[in-house]
């Protein structure tokens, strides 16, 4: 049995090499969501953490972005002003649940993990991010 899958690998090592890499990223992946802190969360579960938990949402996109539109209520730290340690708009919330916003959920997940080492508690990112949140026809302001 195990030769058959020796003879498959070296058969098929482009394949092989490939389906390694991604099961490698997946297990990056779930280990580091674990050990960050940070709570992936979808927009219907943000909308209820907003509406049941007075949830705080941090935009982190660029201002420019910010203002051609985001979540209701949001705050605007850019991802600039999280790794430079200045978010003191949100500083006397650090037991309140966060949620961390920008376009796709990358950035947000960076400046996410910052958040917790700085000792905020309740970070969440949003996983689609501010692309997922206009798909799921949830609103958004310009004011």
């Amino acid at each position: 049995m195990m030769q058959e899958y020796i003879d498959f690998f070296s058969n098929n090592l482009m394949l092989s090499v490939a389906w390694v890499a991604v099961a490698v990223m997946l297990v990056h992946s779930l280990v580091k969501d674990k050990i960050s802190g940070v709570k992936g969360v979808s927009a219907q579960q943000a909308t209820l953490m907003i509406n049941k938990q007075n949830a705080i949402i941090v935009d982190v996109r660029a201002t420019e972005e910010y203002k051609k539109g985001h979540i209701v209520n949001a705050k605007n730290i850019t991802l600039s002003q999280i790794e430079q340690g200045n978010f003191a708009e949100i500083e006397n919330h650090k037991q309140n649940p966060i949620i961390l916003v920008c376009e796709s959920g990358a950035r947000s997940s960076s400046a996410a993990s910052k958040l917790v080492k700085a000792g905020f508690t309740e970070v969440s990112n949003l996983i689609s991010g501010m692309s997922g949140w206009t798909s799921a026809n949830l609103p958004t302001t310009k004011k």
